[in-house]
C-alpha cells in the first residue's frame, strides 16, 4: 500500500513539474519557461484585476481550478525583453497585440500588468474599451459634458475605472512625489488645490461622480508630466483599443442619434495618453476582433482594426503577434488540464483535441469542458 502511494506521489510529483514553473517573477521568466505555467497570489490578482482585466470564461475557469495561472509565452517575453532595454528619456514607445479571437491577448496583456506592477510603474489600464461605447446596459447614464461642448459623458463608468486606477496603484499613490501640478475648479465650492496628492484628485473623481470624466481628463495631464518630470514609470495598457475607432457606438442621445467615439470625453482622455509626446512611460494596447461588430471581423490584422485614424495615432510603433499554442505549449496546457481534471479520457483524445481546436487557447479550453 505504502509504495503504491509513493508511485503516485512521484507521478503526481513529475506531472507537476513537466507543465508548472516555481519562478513566479514575470521579470526572470525567460525562453526556458515558455509553455509552462506559474501561479499568480490571491490578493495581487484580486488588486490587478478584481475590477477587469481578464476574460469572464478565463475568470469562470480560474474558480474551477481554485487558482489563477498565467502561461509563459514569447509574445508577453518579447514585449518584457523590449521594456528591459528600453530608454526612458525618448518617447514613449508603443506595442499593438494582435491575433486571431482566443490566441490569448488579454492574457498575454495580464501577464504585462503583472511585470509593470512588480517593476512598480505607474499603471493606467482599461480593461476592455467596448464595455464603455459598444455594450450598453438597459439603464447607461449618459450626460452632456460641462466642460466639452458637444461631448458626452460616461460618469458612472468613469468612477469605475476611477476606483480600478486606485485599487491597482494603491501602494504608488503613497508616494508623496505624486503631487498636482497646477489647482483645478470643479464648482464654486470645490477645488483641487496645486500641489495635492495625486490620490486625492483621484479620490474626489470616485466619491463625486459627475466630475469622474474631467477628473479622469485631468490625471491623465497630471500623469504625463509626472513622467516627463522622473516621478514615476507609467505603464498604459488598453485592451480592445481598436474599439475608439469603429465609426458608430451604441450610446444614444436623448433624441436617438447615435454617438461617434470621437464625441466621448474618455476617448480623447485615453487617446491623449496613448500619443508619443511624453517619455518615461509604456505603451501597450490590443486590436481585437471582439472589439467590433461581427460585420467588421474579416481580418485580425492592425491595419484592418485600427482603421487608417488609428493606424496614423498609433504610428510608428512595435507589432507583437498572439499566435495559436505550439506543440509544446498544447502539451503543457493539456498536462494541466489533466491535473486540474478539466481533462479526462485517454491519451489519444488529445490528438482530436489539436486538430479539432487547431490549437486556439480558447476553442481548446472549450472543447475539454464538457469532457
Amino acid at each position: 500500500m505504502f509504495t503504491r502511494n509513493l508511485r503516485v506521489f512521484f507521478r503526481r510529483y513529475s506531472q507537476t513539474c513537466t507543465f508548472r514553473t516555481s519562478e513566479l517573477s514575470p521579470a526572470q521568466h525567460s525562453e526556458n519557461q515558455i509553455g509552462l505555467f506559474y501561479t499568480i497570489d490571491k490578493n495581487l490578482c484580486k488588486q490587478l484585476f478584481g475590477h477587469g482585466g481578464l476574460p469572464k470564461s478565463y475568470m469562470k475557469q480560474t474558480k474551477t481550478f481554485t487558482e489563477t495561472t498565467l502561461m509563459v509565452r514569447l509574445p508577453a517575453l518579447d514585449v518584457i525583453n523590449c521594456i528591459k532595454n528600453t530608454d526612458f528619456d525618448k518617447p514613449a514607445v508603443r506595442y499593438v497585440l494582435y491575433g486571431e479571437k482566443g490566441a490569448g491577448k488579454s492574457l498575454t496583456m495580464a501577464h504585462l500588468l503583472h511585470y509593470a506592477h512588480e517593476q512598480e510603474f505607474l499603471i493606467v489600464h482599461v480593461p476592455w474599451v467596448s464595455e464603455w461605447l459598444r455594450r450598453v446596459p438597459r439603464h447607461k447614464e449618459m450626460a452632456n459634458s460641462p466642460t466639452k461642448e458637444g461631448f458626452v459623458d460616461l460618469p458612472l463608468d468613469a468612477a469605475a475605472w476611477l476606483l480600478h486606477f486606485k485599487t491597482q496603484n494603491q501602494t504608488l499613490l503613497k508616494n508623496p512625489d505624486l503631487k498636482i501640478s497646477k489647482e483645478y475648479t470643479w464648482s464654486k465650492r470645490e477645488s483641487t488645490s496645486e500641489g495635492a496628492p495625486l490620490l486625492e484628485l483621484v479620490e474626489l473623481g470616485i466619491a463625486r461622480v459627475k466630475y469622474a470624466c474631467d477628473v479622469i481628463d485631468a490625471l491623465v495631464h497630471e500623469i504625463k508630466l509626472l513622467s516627463n518630470n522622473k516621478c514615476c514609470k507609467t505603464f498604459v495598457a488598453i485592451d480592445g483599443f481598436n474599439s475608439f475607432f469603429y465609426p458608430l457606438t451604441r450610446l444614444r442621445t436623448p433624441t436617438k442619434r447615435t454617438v461617434s467615439p470621437e464625441e466621448v470625453s474618455l476617448t480623447t482622455s485615453f487617446l491623449t495618453l496613448t500619443k508619443n509626446d511624453w517619455t518615461n512611460g509604456v505603451v501597450v494596447v490590443t486590436a481585437d476582433q471582439l472589439a467590433v461588430p461581427e460585420d467588421h471581423q474579416e481580418s485580425y490584422l492592425p491595419k484592418y482594426l485600427l482603421y487608417k485614424k488609428g493606424f496614423e495615432h498609433l504610428d510608428p510603433f512595435v507589432p507583437i503577434e498572439v499566435g495559436r499554442y505550439s506543440e509544446r505549449e498544447f502539451l503543457t496546457c493539456a498536462s494541466y488540464y489533466r491535473d486540474r481534471l478539466w481533462l479526462r479520457g485517454p491519451s489519444e483524445l488529445e490528438d482530436e483535441l489539436k486538430f479539432t481546436s487547431a490549437c486556439n487557447p480558447y476553442k481548446f479550453m472549450e472543447l475539454c469542458a464538457p469532457l
